[in-house]
């Protein structure tokens, strides 16, 4: 037997618990809402990487009706809980519980007839504390003396195996389950006889336990053995009495609770140096509006279910004001002497919040059209705030899954981690003195109204199995390291590095497709006028005249010089769009061509060159209308008929040749959705591409001098559970329909993923239809494969990937998986999760499993909301997510080239995504575009100690004479307009004068100029 070690007692732990709480005058809780409505957004939800106070307490916990069974074993006597699920059997109780009968506690996790198993899984998971309550009626069969031998021996082995392992031990006396005998004869908690009942049996376990024990809670939850065991009957005893008969006995159970807390200060503290307080739930309330009378009923909210007990235990001994105000007489009086002796009858402030209680067992009429919320870092900060700073400790919290979920539990474990990190920023943002946590529950057990339909251990029990063994699971593996740790300390992957780029980086901007304005500015007449100056002051068309119009000049779009003006100021090095097929050659081939959308796009990319701008152009990207494909071909089947391959290379031999001169990157397919996409349409898609990108390299790469690839929208794809490996397994598969499927034929072997092929036929031989993946002859492996300059991709996004069918309705049944997000991620406007490290994983996979092939990142972004002030979010994503890029490029040695923004603005796009609003026909700088500028001038983050390198530039020796240079046609035909200009004044006032003179001699009024003068010069 390993040597008896002193149980830990945290100092932390002790030092906080060393004195009553002071007093405090209640209501102060009321300014909580509109403090975390006002907290800065992204900083204050960014994930904090910190360690709890040094010696906080970790612990686990259990009730005894959940776990231990042996329901009658050993002389115990039965409770309410007993009769209340037996009453729901309408049968005898069995011995074992079987899979039709209706739930109970009889068998349950079996835990009295295995403490030593339950010992060491405290020991495994490292914990500091460990909650569980005493079964009264265990110990005392007919809730009164003699003592059950059998009960005190079984509690002293279970307190003697925590001390020798070091667990400190915070012990229940009543977790709801009273001894049926008591309820019987005295009708439970109505009685005010119950009050001196409790009192004897705590002095009984203070007795016998108390020099083992330095943490007791009376009562469990008062507010649920109140309200629902006796008002309205949903938990035991059952009772449906109404109002007054759950307000009678929460009376009683306070009464109950302060005298329990005398005897203990009076007779027991002096000798055993304990502390003892009451584990009270609560909710968490959030106001509908935040209007001031909202705000009150959250208040009222939190009074008429966590206030009805803490306002007369930690501050005036009385019930809230808002209580009795709003019940008027329904609710007991206390006497003077009742709230002195109730008033500050706790040593710390026990929490209890989550499942149990919130959004299951708070009556709807104590939420007052309010909306319930899991948040417990508002919580704890509204009971730091309302009842004078006590110290707090969480003695029960977390969340739980459906019962058919085994280890692999990523939901529980996901709750678990932001109810801990509430916690953790509660602590060191807010200023909350919380002194421990409680994780329930050690093992899945009984969950009173739900049975066995949800699971909430961090161990997994098969209730079936005779040996009832305790499994690790994911969330125990999550919360033993979290315990190591004492909570989340910074690692190097999550801190920002300091580096640059190279310096011919691409630094872009991507829009989806280009705003489109082929309305000229001007010279588009070619009629003669003449300025009637003093009759009409109008312009008269001369019938019969008319001048030569000048040619079509790229300056005429007035709309071209507005989008390259606003790109110089990004100063970005390239932009990327896509053009639209579907209007270009409607037709799908060039029997009709749209000359005018080509002449614009034709401007803008010779334009974008002019201002040293490089174009990044996408010949097709799918489109909600007809896959943005010409109408035609769109009706005739899209891609998943073959012909659309020699229309897509034909269309790509037209774009060469008119485009191609000005364009040196070019993308087959931007961003093809593959959930969209069958087997048979994507094998077609693929084709297409080849023989494109073989187009260009034979006939265009040698005079274009550019290059051509694929561009594939790319998320990354974590294990839910890190340490499971379904999860494990279930991530790479996803991955391999996502990104390898078009991306394995191009870029790794010819053909589709192997990986892929086995599911699928896996999936075939279960008899699951269509699921048939096409074969690529040998000739068309060889046509695919290699068929890229580089490799580009869209990132926007990272999903957890979870084996486990927890939620059916988001289930994947083809991929037998689960896309979920972390709790504690960043989320935008739209609740887009903001995870700039799954960019680097990605990068790190593709370069794997393809090889060190250049990357351009051609596309990342979020949305964000439209308010300027609240653009914070889109400057936190473009910094960490670069700085992300600039890990993999430096640390990992990614062959990374290039990072586009997306978007370039917000026209035509209301999930604000862009660098510049569009307000009333005006762009607008945001904030981010400022920093992503800053960003790209720098080449990244510059730090203090790292010298910034040196990038060579073209030495110009006249700048203004390189701007008008390539501008010397459109600078004379300016000239020639001013000349006729000035030309066509002098001839008007010449003219002017001589009317006059005639007007003086008696010449008639009116005369026309000859023809030859107005077709010559007056326009």
């Amino acid at each position: 037997m390993p040597p008896v070690a002193a149980p830990r007692l945290p100092l932390l732990f002790a030092l906080a618990l060393s004195c009553r709480p002071l007093s405090g005058e209640p209501g102060q809780g009321a300014a909580t809402w509109s403090r975390f409505a006002s907290l800065p957004f992204p900083e204050d939800d960014h994930f904090l990487y910190d360690t709890f106070p040094e010696g906080f307490s970790w612990g686990a916990g259990s009730a005894a009706y959940q776990v231990e069974g042996a329901w009658s074993q050993d002389g115990k006597g039965p409770s309410v809980w007993d009769a209340f699920t037996h009453r729901r059997r309408g049968a005898a109780p069995l011995q074992r519980l079987s899979a039709a009968a209706p739930p109970s506690g009889d068998v349950a996790s079996d835990s009295y007839r295995n403490a030593g198993r339950d010992l060491e899984a405290l020991g495994r998971l490292g914990v500091s504390h460990y909650r569980f309550s005493l079964a009264w009626p265990r110990l005392l069969p007919n809730g009164t003396l003699p003592a059950s031998p059998a009960g005190l021996l079984y509690y002293s082995r279970l307190l003697s195996g925590l001390r020798q392992r070091g667990v400190e031990p915070v012990v229940t006396l009543f977790h709801w389950d009273l001894p049926q005998r008591l309820q019987d004869a005295y009708g439970g908690w109505q009685n005010p006889a119950l009050v001196d009942l409790f009192r004897d049996y705590a002095e009984l376990c203070f007795t016998h336990f108390g020099d083992r024990v330095r943490y007791w809670l009376t009562i469990d939850s008062p507010y649920l053995v109140a309200w629902h065991g006796y008002a309205t009957g949903k938990l035991a005893p059952g009772l449906r009495s109404g109002r007054e008969a759950g307000y009678r006995a929460a009376h009683h159970l306070l009464k109950a609770h302060a005298k329990v807390w005398h005897l203990y200060n009076d007779h027991f503290r002096p000798i055993q140096g304990g502390k003892v307080s009451i584990a009270l739930s609560s909710h968490w309330i959030r106001p509908l509006r935040m209007t001031e009378s909202d705000i009150k009923e959250c208040q009222k909210s939190l009074d008429f279910v966590l206030g009805w007990f803490a306002k007369p235990i930690f501050i005036d001994g009385d019930y809230p004001q808002s209580m009795k105000t709003y019940l008027s007489a329904g609710l007991p009086e206390f006497t003077e002497a009742e709230k002195k002796f109730i008033k500050g009858t706790a040593d710390f402030f026990a929490l209890s919040f989550g499942a149990t209680l919130s959004f299951h067992l708070v009556d709807s009429d104590m939420i007052f059209q309010q909306q319930e919320s899991l948040s417990l870092r508002p919580l704890l900060y509204w009971i730091n705030s309302e009842y004078n700073k006590p110290e707090i400790f969480i003695v029960e919290n977390s969340w739980f899954v459906s019962g058919s979920t085994k280890l692999d539990d990523f939901k529980y474990m996901n709750y678990l981690k932001d109810f801990i990190m509430d916690t953790l920023k509660a602590i060191r943002y807010d200023g909350v003195t919380v002194i421990g946590y409680t994780a329930w529950s050690l093992m899945d057990g009984f969950e009173w109204l739900r049975g066995y339909n949800v699971r909430r251990g961090l161990f997994y029990v098969d209730f079936q199995s005779q040996a009832k063994k305790l499994m690790l699971k994911s969330s125990g593996v999550f919360y033993q390291k979290l315990i190591q740790d004492n909570g989340f300390p910074p690692v190097p992957e999550n801190q920002p590095i300091e580096g640059y780029f190279p310096c011919d980086f691409a630094w872009g901007i991507t829009e989806n497709f280009l705003q489109v304005d082929t309305t000229r500015s001007q010279f588009l007449d070619p009629n003669v006028y003449i300025w009637d100056i003093h009759q009409t002051k109008k312009l008269i068309k001369i019938d019969g005249g008319s001048v030569p119009s000048h040619r079509p000049n790229c300056v005429d779009f007035a709309a071209i010089r507005l989008q390259i003006s606003l790109l110089q100021e990004m100063h970005v090095t390239h932009f990327h769009f896509s053009l639209m097929w579907a209007s270009i050659l409607p037709l799908g081939n060039e029997s009709y061509v749209n000359h005018t959308l080509l002449s614009y796009y034709q401007c803008f990319v010779s334009e974008l060159i002019l201002v040293n701008i490089t174009p990044v152009i996408a010949l097709w990207q799918p489109v909600p209308e007809n896959q943005g494909l010409p109408l035609p071909l769109a009706k005739n089947g899209g891609w998943e008929n073959r012909k659309i391959v020699e229309a897509f290379v034909e269309y790509a031999r037209f774009c060469f040749k008119k485009l191609g001169q000005h364009v040196k990157f070019w993308i087959t397919m931007n961003e093809p959705i593959v959930k969209n996409l069958t087997f048979k349409a994507a094998h077609n898609l693929l084709k297409a591409h080849a023989k494109a990108w073989h187009l260009y390299d034979k006939k265009f790469r040698k005079t274009q001098k550019g290059k051509i690839s694929i561009a594939f929208s790319a998320n990354w794809f974590e294990p839910a559970c890190p340490s499971s490996k379904k999860d494990a397994s279930a991530a790479k598969r996803v991955l391999e329909f996502d990104i390898g499927w078009l991306a394995d034929p191009i870029f790794g072997t010819g053909d589709y993923p192997e990986a892929m092929r086995q599911w699928l036929h896996q999936k075939n031989s279960q008899g699951a239809p269509d699921f048939h993946l096409p074969y690529f002859s040998e000739e068309e492996k060889n046509l695919i494969y290699g068929s890229f300059d580089f490799f580009a991709l869209s990132h926007y996004a990272t999903f957890l990937v979870d084996s486990e069918n927890e939620t059916p309705t988001k289930y994947d049944y083809h991929l037998e998986v689960q896309m979920l997000n972390d709790i504690t991620w960043v989320k935008s406007a739209n609740k887009n999760p903001v995870v700039p490290w799954g960019l680097r994983k990605l990068l790190n996979w593709i370069k794997n499993k393809y090889g060190n092939i250049p990357i351009y990142i051609i596309a990342s972004g979020i949305d964000d909301d439209q308010d300027v002030a609240q653009d914070k979010l889109r400057i936190y994503y473009i910094e960490n997510y670069i700085n992300e890029a600039l890990k993999a490029y430096t640390l990992d040695n990614v062959n990374l080239r290039g990072y586009f923004i997306y978007s370039f603005s917000d026209r035509g796009d209301s999930r604000s995504y862009g660098l510049y609003r569009y307000v009333i026909n005006q762009y607008e700088p945001k904030p981010s575009l400022m920093h992503y500028r800053q960003i790209i001038d720098n080449n990244t983050f510059r730090g203090l100690e790292t010298a910034s390198p040196h990038c060579p530039t073209e030495l110009t020796l006249c700048p203004e004479c390189d701007f008008f240079q390539p501008r010397i046609s459109l600078l004379a035909f300016i000239a020639f307009i001013l000349f006729a200009f000035i030309v066509t004044v002098i001839l008007i006032t010449h003219y002017s004068k001589k009317i006059d003179r005639r007007h003086k001699h008696g010449f008639p009024l009116a005369c026309c100029p000859s023809p030859a003068l107005a077709v010559g010069a007056w326009k």
